[in-house]
């Protein structure tokens, strides 16, 4: 019996070398594609690659009509298409960008309720957030926030929770390394964050990163923030002393956050950031490119949404530098990757080695092949602005921000960048959360829905059943509103998120 290719594979661009599988594939499976036959030579596994024709040694492989690296091995049609047949040969990179002008943006009367700021950003929460300075407050921290129960919050309706925000550095950095310039900068710019009712400061009092160097700058009108000048255990009179004197400086500023209130805004005061993370090959044929549509319609609002995980968008960069706002912007982004390329060199590592054991079982390979899925997240604005890791974000539009691309170090720069809520794919299944904000958990492909339901919030593998992608896409919108509205996500549902926030460490501790 001969099936029709499209029956059991997805041919994503006419001019690939490479279909793939929708379900696993037998050995000796014939397939008909153009009126030509081709049999499958190994079994091939849901979300591999399927080769549609032969392939010579160091010649390229192309899926969604773009190089994902060359054969190292020679490749016939039929073969399974993987690690042992594909690699990336030669890291190459644009240098060059073009300039496009920005999209007008056209906002619609569409609105969510969030709670506005004095600076005239708006949260999708409105958190007090208790910030150990050090790894050595971070007991102290975490006793403070569990003290304010659901219980305890009761009489205060508009505080969505007290949280703990630990990490595990802090000291044993140099003065003047990257280290410690992105965890400070983290730690200080997290307290702008809209989602942030006020914050707290605790630090040790022997440690690199003081409480001082930490405090966030604010207007007079938002001075309210602060819930104190910080507080310093060595200085307090010890742990007990300094959790009591927590819990009381909290208690002082409920009131005054709780006066905060949800109200009628417009779209272009979400901030989103788009992560993915337990990435699948099926992850850039569904969520990310219904992410990248979303995304699209967020920037026209005028809203902000941000890409990140710079380690993931080689072999993808000028899907980006082909529509930069200004030079500046295209110099930054060269820049960074730049950059990178350096930072693999020194530390004995290359930039391929970026696809996890999991990313590969679910069907990716190479860097390339990871990058192209992972950029469509970005939907297909023009990039106006390029940030460093947890700057302060202040342009509308696509932006990008500099960071690692494991999850939670990504995801706490774009915090500390002021983001909102955080739009997250996964084909591999990921229960990362946030405390800080929103995290909707979208899903690559049905069966992981059905394997964890508890942990995802959409399933964007209703596309690859026949439902259209506009209703995908009005259906995952309007899930953004809700859950920007107070909506509450799967991640919100589970136990308190304490140790999900990490700032970037690229320099060893001493």
């Amino acid at each position: 019996m001969v099936e029709n290719l499209a029956q059991v594979a997805l041919l994503l661009d006419p001019g690939d070398t490479v279909a793939i599988a929708r379900r696993l594939i037998p050995a000796g499976t014939r397939l008909r594609l153009d009126g030509r036959e081709v049999v499958v030579r190994q079994e091939i596994p849901p979300g591999h690659k399927l080769a549609l024709r032969s392939v010579a040694v160091g010649e390229a492989v192309f899926r969604y009509g773009q190089r994902i690296g060359q054969a190292s091995q020679p490749i016939d049609a039929g073969d399974w298409v993987h690690s042992h047949n594909l690699d990336v040969g030669e890291i190459d990179r644009c240098t060059g960008w073009h300039v496009v002008p920005p999209l007008p943006v056209e906002p619609t009367a569409s609105t969510f309720l969030g709670f506005r700021r004095a600076d005239g950003q708006v949260g999708t929460r409105n958190l007090i957030i208790i910030i150990a300075t050090v790894n050595c407050a971070a007991s102290v921290v975490a006793r403070i926030a569990a003290h304010f129960t659901p219980e305890r919050l009761a009489e205060f309706p508009n505080v969505d929770g007290v949280v703990a925000v630990t990490h595990s550095s802090g000291c044993s950095v140099a003065p003047d390394s990257l280290s410690l310039l992105y965890l400070r900068r983290a730690l200080k710019n997290l307290a702008h964050n809209p989602n942030i009712g006020a914050a707290l400061y605790v630090g040790l009092g022997c440690e690199v990163n003081a409480v001082e160097g930490c405090m966030p700058s604010f207007s007079p009108e938002e001075m309210g923030r602060l819930a104190g000048p910080g507080l310093v255990i060595q200085e307090a009179g010890g742990f007990r002393r300094t959790v009591q004197a927590g819990i009381a400086a909290v208690e002082r500023i409920l009131p005054e956050v709780n006066r905060s209130i949800r109200e009628p805004v417009p779209l272009s005061g979400l901030k989103i950031a788009l992560q993915c993370g337990g990435s699948d090959s099926w992850s850039g044929v569904t969520a990310n490119p219904l992410m990248g549509r979303v995304a699209d319609r967020v920037v026209r609002e005028g809203g902000t949404v941000v890409l990140a995980e710079t380690s993931e968008i080689f072999g993808a960069e000028r899907l980006l530098l082909e529509r930069v706002a200004s030079d500046k912007a295209g110099a930054r982004l060269v820049e960074r990757l730049t950059w990178w390329l350096d930072y693999a060199r020194r530390n004995g590592f290359s930039i391929d080695n970026n696809p996890t054991p999991g990313n590969k079982a679910g069907g990716l390979t190479t860097i390339y092949e990871k990058s192209l899925g992972a950029v469509a997240k970005g939907g297909t604005t023009p990039l106006v602005e390029v940030y460093e890791y947890a700057e302060k974000i202040a342009a509308p539009g696509l932006v990008f921000m500099d960071t690692p691309g494991n999850d939670p170090v990504s995801v706490t720069g774009q915090l500390a960048g002021g983001c909102n809520l955080i739009l997250f794919s996964t084909g591999r299944g990921s229960v990362y959360g946030s405390g800080l904000a929103p995290c909707i958990k979208v899903a690559s492909n049905s069966a992981l829905v059905q394997r964890m339901a508890e942990d995802m919030d959409f399933d964007a593998g209703r596309v690859l059943a026949g439902e259209s992608w506009e209703d995908a896409e009005n259906a995952l919108f309007e899930r953004v509103i809700g859950v920007a509205s107070g909506q509450r996500t799967a991640s919100e549902n589970d136990a308190p998120r304490v140790h999900e926030f990490v700032p970037w460490q690229p320099e060893p501790f001493l």
